[in-house]
């Protein structure tokens, strides 16, 4: 069984993406265990402090070391992990390979950032990967979370009823998918296209690889450009 613990100073934002769907059902199966974890219990003092002013007089809050390295060091007593990850804007671009590279991993902890992120003292010295999910800015790290432990749950053997399925995902031959169609063959004037309505494997896959490159030429060239 997979393992992964989430760090979080707003817990409540993973509620839902992790109840439904593929992880519910994973969970249920007895696939994966996931652990959301309120950082705020972890806080300083009386009313759980987690924030303090940057050092340098920069604007904002950050994440004080104290409480993510106590909360850390207690999990990593219970547990050795494969992987810390930190969620952050400025860690590697998640891809499809990293999702495949880390359904592969037993314990995984996913630290989530808030305001202007955590202590960098420990990205130095506890953090051992760092995703970010595009080159944008989010509220906290909750949602970036979500969206990785999707990825990788959805790759577990048995997550998904039919296990081919997300070998035929997109990006996971460094192309995007081609388009698929479904019943009726004809609807308002729109044919699915008769190649698909053939029963001929060959032609059938044929076609299908000609699209998925035509369409990532067209719409992600610098997926083309990797190497």
């Amino acid at each position: 069984m997979m393992h992964i613990d989430i760090i979080s100073a707003v817990p409540n934002l993973l509620e839902s993406p992790l109840e439904w769907s593929i992880i519910k059902r994973a969970k249920e199966k007895g696939l994966v265990e996931i652990v959301v974890h309120a950082l705020r219990e972890y806080g300083l003092g009386a009313f759980r402090h987690m924030y303090d002013y940057p050092d340098g007089g920069d604007s904002g809050m950050v994440m004080r070391i104290e409480p993510i390295y106590a909360i850390i060091s207690k999990l990593k007593a219970e547990r050795e992990y494969d992987e810390i990850i930190y969620m952050s804007p400025d860690g590697e671009r998640f891809s499809q390979a990293a999702a495949n590279r880390l359904s592969c991993l037993k314990n995984i902890i996913i630290l989530c950032g808030h305001y202007k992120g955590i202590d960098h003292r420990i990205r130095e010295h506890l953090i051992t990967s760092e995703i970010s999910v595009g080159d944008y800015v989010l509220s906290g790290g909750e949602i970036p979370a979500a969206i990785v432990t999707d990825a990788i749950v959805r790759l577990i053997p048995g997550a998904i009823s039919d296990e081919t399925s997300a070998l035929s995902d997109c990006f996971q031959d460094e192309l995007l998918s081609p388009p698929v169609y479904t019943r009726p063959a004809e609807f308002n004037g729109w044919r699915v296209p008769d190649v698909l309505l053939s029963g001929n494997p060959k032609l059938i896959k044929a076609w299908q690889d000609e699209v998925a490159l035509e369409r990532t030429k067209r719409l992600r060239p610098e997926l083309l450009n990797n190497d």
